[in-house]
Order: structure tokens, then C-alpha cells, then sequence
């Protein structure tokens, strides 16, 4: 359930995007929304955002791309007449990007699936996959997120088997000790517990049959991190 103001926001963006090809800048949306400042405008966002009805395209100036809208927002009922929805669907654009989008059951989120990640040794992630996984909206937090099949057992000792489904909560910070999703020499995806000690980064395995792969920092990208497990029996 949006509030007012989101959802003039939300049809605010998508009109100016249908019509100008860019998203408005902040002093715009301010104005649209006869906010006083622009803090309010950040909230906003942030909350379309956590929903999934938005999502921020960072080291981009203006750029925000309306992913759905709500029923109750179709054409008929809110919005100015002849206005037609342009809303993108499931293009996911970028190594890990995630998307939430709301599952047909109440209560749940489908998260794109890109395919398997090894746990064992590193393979490239599988990109180009429309599949998807329905998750329990409270197995999720805040952030965008994604879904990864687990493929190997160097981390059975940490509880995650072959066949598992991860999901992972994107982002570039994690702590030591926890298990990520890292990117080496940005063509290799793997599954594995971090550790950093000054310029190098360790990623750990969880199965004693495997080695600790040591490498230089710049050699190692953080994809997000480990928040939930699906299992099938």
C-alpha cells in the first residue's frame, strides 16, 4: 500500500519519463509535489524504491526507472486521460542487479534468479535468466535483492548444500566473517565467507576438502551478501 504522496510521485516520474525520455530532477519533483524541500523527495523515493516500484541507477545524474505500477493506479482510475503506463518489465540490466517485484500470492516477492553460482570453485555468474523465485516478504529487509541456484559443497559446513537457493541482499559492504557473493577479475562469481587483512581479501570456504583463496583487493568486487536460504526436500 502506497501513501498519497507516493503515489503522486510514482505517477509524476513515469509521466515525465514517457514524455522527456529522462527522469525530473529533484527541484521538479519538489515543486510537482509542492514539497518544501528536498528532503522529502529523498524519502519518497527511497520507500518506491524498498517497494520495488522504483529502482536508482547510481553514477547516473537523473536516473530512476519505474519498474511497475500498482493496480490502483491504472490508467482509469487515477491518472490524467490518455495517459498510458510505460512500465519496464523484469530487463535487468548489469552483472547482480537486483529486482523486487511483487509475487501473485499476498505476502511473498518474486526476486529474479540469474542461475548457478559455484560453491565449490568460481564460475561465471549466469546473467541472461528470466527465471524467478517467490521469497516471504519477511525474510527480506531494506535494498534491492536477488536469487542465486548454489552449485557445489565447499560451504556445507556454513549450511548451504548443493541445490540451495541464496538470497542475497546487493551491495559493495560487508563485514568479516560473513558470506558474500564475490566477483574476481570481474568474469568469476563465487559463494564463500569473507575475510580482509590489509590489502588482501580472503575468501573462505566452509568444507575442509576446499583451500582459502587469497587475493589482492582490487582483484575482488563485494556483489551483496548472504540474508536468506531456500530449500526444496
Amino acid at each position: 500500500m502506497l501513501t498519497p504522496k507516493q503515489h503522486e510521485l510514482l505517477l509524476f516520474i513515469e509521466k515525465h519519463l514517457r514524455e522527456t525520455g529522462c527522469s525530473p530532477s529533484f527541484e521538479e519533483m519538489k515543486e510537482a509535489l509542492d514539497l518544501r524541500s528536498k528532503s522529502g523527495i529523498h524519502r519518497l523515493i527511497s520507500a518506491l524504491e524498498e517497494r520495488g516500484f522504483l529502482r536508482r541507477h547510481k553514477h547516473r545524474a537523473r536516473a530512476l526507472e519505474v519498474i511497475k505500477l500498482p493496480q490502483d493506479m491504472a490508467p482509469e482510475s487515477v491518472a490524467p486521460k490518455g495517459f498510458a503506463p510505460n512500465v519496464i518489465k523484469g530487463n535487468f540490466g548489469g552483472r547482480l542487479a537486483g529486482l523486487r517485484a511483487e509475487a501473485p500470492e499476498a505476502g511473498a516477492i518474486s526476486l529474479p534468479l540469474y542461475g548457478k553460482i559455484a560453491a565449490g570453485l568460481p564460475v561465471e555468474a549466469l546473467r541472461d535468466n528470466e527465471e524467478t523465485v517467490e521469497v516471504p516478504m519477511s525474510m527480506l529487509g531494506n535494498g534491492e535483492h536477488f536469487a542465486l541456484s548454489v552449485e557445489g559443497d565447499s560451504m556445507v559446513e556454513a549450511g548451504i548444500l548443493d541445490g540451495d537457493v541464496v538470497i542475497i541482499r546487493r551491495g559493495e559492504a560487508a563485514d568479516n566473517g560473513q558470506i558474500i557473493v564475490a566477483l574476481v577479475d570481474e568474469n568469476e562469481v563465487t559463494l564463500k565467507r569473507l575475510r580482509r587483512k590489509g590489502q588482501s581479501i580472503a575468501l573462505e570456504p566452509a568444507n575442509i576438502r576446499y583451500e582459502t583463496r587469497i587475493f589482492p583487493a582490487e582483484r575482488v568486487r563485494v556483489q551483496g551478501r548472504l540474508v536468506a536460504l531456500l530449500r526444496h526436500y
